[in-house]
């Protein structure tokens, strides 16, 4: 289905390309397109390297956990939810821990630590794939739950805010939470459909209420702070948690008579393997992604979406929101850019704006994902995960537009 889908973007933009010569007149637009197929060729690999050091110093990190025995603990605890939603996954498989490790992360907002947690869980999962290039059940789960996961503190979606001169940066905080709360749930739903998993067990309802029951202190702590608090104390908690599961795991690991200095650069120095084998994936997805949006087609969508919308007599507000909800299951930096675009229009408390940063906030850049975490282990056919990844960004991004009338229209 990928392979379809890169095909799709080039064919698109191509056709694109063609309108925007012979029927609008724009002469350069395939000079924008080719040199957009540099500009992201550049890029891919830069994300790629600039990964190499903080991937080689998680993952350095992560075998002093294994080597203390932390790893299997927190596995064992989280066992029984996991082996009812990835039954292949056996009880208190390393996996496990890797995986609790990075939705945590990305529930505080911690890119930096996520994203080489995430790839050592999908290693993890890798070990377990009897057909190694093929996606296992387990791994599309994962990818999809990483790409949905409920993020805690959209503190950069609040800065942004900030910068462009809101008088209320926060006030999108609790629609962000129940939009990407939506997102999550949807992609935990489709999957479970494709993957006939039964959601409806006792256990399986007692960690997901206790997880919810844990979401919804955190949203009342914060609903109560000021702008300046809630950077603040999110700041705080998130880099507290993360530097203290660091001196954790290496006290644990140096109490339990591990070398940890050895056994840290042993983990590390997957981190190079790791960022060079993800090029040609980051590469061939980024690329399409450059020349799509250079040939004007996505514009040319959020035009056609808004007439179609206009004849049936609904609202068409959201539409100026529309170029951010399109981008973001695509390229972060190209979403942010987005927003930041929608903000400087049509002003930073418009109601475009506000859409546009809710969503910016609720959901991920699933084609970036999927490339990355499948190509560090060499997944070829990807199977349903692509599918029930973009259908959380859909309800996230729906849900999004309905919270923003709810909360602004």
């Amino acid at each position: 289905m990928l392979h379809r889908i890169w095909l799709g973007f080039f064919l698109l933009a191509f056709a694109g390309g063609l309108w925007q010569w012979l029927a609008v007149g724009d002469v350069e637009v395939f000079q924008r397109m080719v040199q957009a197929t540099f500009d992201m060729s550049k890029l891919s690999v830069e994300l790629a390297l600039g990964l190499i050091g903080t991937l080689a110093f998680w993952l350095g990190i992560m075998k002093l956990a294994e080597a203390a025995g932390l790893v299997d603990k927190l596995a064992n605890g989280l066992s029984p939810l996991f082996t009812r939603l990835m039954p292949e996954v056996p009880k208190g498989h390393p996996a496990i821990g890797s995986m609790t490790m990075n939705l945590s992360a990305n529930m505080l907002g911690l890119d930096n630590a996520a994203t080489p947690l995430g790839l050592k869980a999908m290693q993890d999962l890798q070990s377990l794939n009897p057909k190694k290039e093929t996606a296992s059940n387990a791994q599309i789960l994962f990818l999809v739950l990483n790409t949905s996961s409920v993020t805690l503190f959209p503190i950069t979606v609040f800065l942004y805010r900030a910068q462009q001169g809101s008088t209320d940066p926060t006030a999108v905080f609790i629609p962000i939470l129940i939009a990407t709360s939506c997102s999550t749930m949807a992609g935990l739903l489709a999957v479970s459909w494709v993957q006939k998993i039964r959601l409806w067990e006792r256990v399986t309802l007692f960690y997901l209420g206790g997880f919810a029951a844990v979401l919804l202190a955190f949203v009342g702590y914060f609903a109560t702070l000021t702008v300046d608090q809630l950077q603040q104390q999110s700041s705080l908690i998130g880099n507290l948690l993360i530097f203290s599961a660091i001196v954790c795991f290496l006290s644990a690991a140096h109490l339990k008579g591990v070398n940890i200095y050895e056994s840290f650069v042993e983990g590390a120095k997957q981190g190079f393997d790791v960022a060079i084998m993800i090029i040609p994936y980051l590469l061939a997805m980024l690329v399409a992604i450059g020349v799509f949006r250079a040939s004007g087609a996505m514009d040319g969508f959020v035009w056609l979406l808004r007439e179609t919308v206009a004849l049936f007599g609904l609202d068409t507000r959201f539409a100026d929101a529309l170029p951010t909800a399109l981008m973001k299951p695509l390229s972060g930096s190209g979403a942010r850019a987005m927003m930041l675009e929608t903000m400087n229009t049509h002003g930073v408390e418009s109601f475009a704006a506000r859409i546009a940063a809710i969503i910016q906030g609720s959901t991920e850049t699933t084609f970036y994902v999927l490339a990355v975490y499948f190509g560090s282990v060499g997944i070829r056919h990807t199977r349903h995960a692509l599918a029930c990844g973009l259908t959380a960004d859909l309800a996230g991004i729906v849900a999004a537009i309905v919270v923003g009338y709810w909360f602004f229209g």
